[in-house]
């Protein structure tokens, strides 16, 4: 007897339908499986057969034939041992055909029976959806995850017993209603940090809010101590909240790579991403044997954040230069080509020298020599991508002892949502969100100048021998400056603004 039953595999962020097949026949004792099978897939038929059979339902001696179609697309992962226990069973007649109708399938067996959770049901769930599917059995653990998609029914079953008995109908309480996800977006949930633990750096904390308000990329440097980490870990706390949209999508890259929490996994703040200076190429951009997400995808719509900038490999920084750019990374493999977002916003750190006291010669230690080949650890292009440069100095000991802090996290970040919606009517019937998102073509129109601001600028282009990129970046960190501002039209104060954040790294960089 033949059946056929749904099921999905993720490829990158995608989905592609499966078919799992299953025919029943008289012949030689038999369970064989075909349709270029990973080696979890292969072994699926063990934990099928084991399972079934302490589950009180063992294998007749029948020839067993499952096909995963189409033959042509790599199946990974162990995702695939319930919907081929399921079509097996079906076969067998234990369950009635028209129970599969318009259902998707998806879990791993234990051998006792049990179903466990699997990675990526949220891109699954949202497939199924698209294909017009209305029902999904999944794996308890996992229907959390496939309940934030809207329009289709998510059923969590633990056992295969379980399943069965929904099948069959003689068990209907699996059938939850869970609460609705997509109001839980965070918008003035407090943090553990706050701006306002901060003493002085005005002039960083400034950086830092303009960086948050565009969705600039930020370099902060400046000698050991002198608080660079501690800013860079609070500016998720100024950054604009979430929409359910943008919260979706962080969660589908969170799901695909298995980090989503079971009890509540929505998504609802920014991401803030702090990997280690060690960190290898293929982790940091994504890949490996069986392609997944790297550290600059699973910041996408957040930060990430790159202390000691120059105790990385500089082969493995200057391969975020094009995702800086294109907003995404393409990996490509023999098996295809996988997309995944790279829509973050980088915030690095580093000592202007090994010593870590440059320019201040009565303390530094190094010479010329060293500091330049410090310093040209970074590259000129990865360089000329970040929008910003701050200098934090060092702190003297009247600011330490000084009583209360600065600005809280909530009032800076009032300043960042009012310029976020300034960006949002004006981009309204574009493709953007933030000022540091326009194409140099769109600049012009988006962030006219007077001839005076012409002036300015043109003056600062040639004195600070800028590339075409750094012009481009500066008009739009002075469109930032204007939003905070409330202004309309961009100023030649915004513009000197500006200009102050790109002069530092030619103070260094020399």
């Amino acid at each position: 007897m033949y059946r056929n039953v749904r099921s999905a595999t993720v490829i990158g962020l995608s989905c592609r339908m499966i078919n799992v097949e299953a025919d029943i026949s008289d012949g030689m004792p038999l369970f064989d499986m075909v349709g270029f099978l990973g080696c979890e897939v292969r072994e699926a038929k063990e934990r099928v057969r084991t399972a079934l059979r302490n589950c009180g339902m063992p294998l007749p001696p029948k020839r067993i034939t499952v096909n995963l179609s189409p033959a042509d697309v790599k199946k990974e992962g162990a995702a695939f041992d319930l919907p081929i226990a399921i079509a097996v069973l079906s076969g067998l007649g234990r369950i009635p055909e028209e129970a599969l109708f318009d259902t998707l399938f998806i879990g791993e067996l234990s051998l006792n029976g049990k179903v466990r959770p699997v990675k990526g049901i949220l891109p699954i769930v949202m497939a199924a959806k698209e294909a017009g599917i209305c029902r999904c059995i999944l794996p308890k653990q996992n229907v959390k995850e496939g309940k934030l998609v809207h329009g289709v029914l998510c059923i969590g079953v633990e056992t295969l017993t379980e399943t069965m008995e929904v099948l069959t109908g003689k068990k209907t309480e699996a059938v939850e209603e869970t609460e609705d996800l997509s109001e839980k977006i965070e918008n003035e949930k407090a943090y553990e940090e706050d701006f306002g633990e901060l003493l002085g750096q005005e002039s960083v904390k400034r950086g830092a809010e303009i960086a948050a308000a565009g969705f600039h990329n930020l370099l902060l440097i400046g000698p050991p101590g002198a608080g660079k980490t501690m800013i860079a870990r609070r500016i998720p706390t100024i950054l604009p909240p979430l929409d359910y949209e943008e919260s979706l999508e962080i969660t589908k890259i969170y799901s695909v790579a298995g980090l989503l929490p079971a009890d509540h996994p929505l998504i609802t703040r920014r991401p803030f991403r702090f990997p280690h200076h060690t960190i290898t190429a293929t982790a940091l951009t994504g890949g490996g044997r069986y392609p997944r997400p790297g550290e600059i995808s699973l910041a996408s719509r957040g930060v990430l954040f790159l202390d000691e900038l120059t105790e990385f490999q500089k082969t493995t920084l200057d391969l975020m230069r094009q995702p800086l750019e294109d907003k995404q990374i393409v990996i490509s493999r023999l098996e295809g080509t996988f997309t995944y977002p790279a829509d973050f916003m980088l915030v690095a750190a580093m000592n202007p020298c090994k010593c870590g006291y440059f320019p201040d010669r009565t303390r530094c230690t190094c010479t010329m020599r060293e500091i330049n080949s410090y310093l040209g650890k970074i590259s000129q292009p990865l360089l000329d991508r970040l929008d910003l440069c701050v200098e934090t100095p060092r702190l003297d000991y009247r600011q330490l002892v000084k009583s209360g802090g600065g600005e809280s996290s909530a009032d800076i970040r009032r300043r960042v949502i009012k310029a976020k919606k300034m960006q949002e009517k004006r981009y309204a019937d574009a493709p953007y969100s933030f000022n540091s998102e326009l194409p140099a073509g769109a600049v012009k129109k988006y962030c006219p100048l007077g001839s005076r601001q012409e002036k300015l600028l043109n003056s600062a282009f040639e004195k600070l021998n800028l590339s075409a990129r750094a012009y481009h970046k500066i008009i739009k960190v002075a469109r930032t400056i204007a939003d905070l501002e409330g202004a309309d039209q961009i100023d030649e104060q915004h513009l000197a603004e500006a200009v102050g954040y790109r002069s530092i790294d030619k103070k260094y960089w020399t």
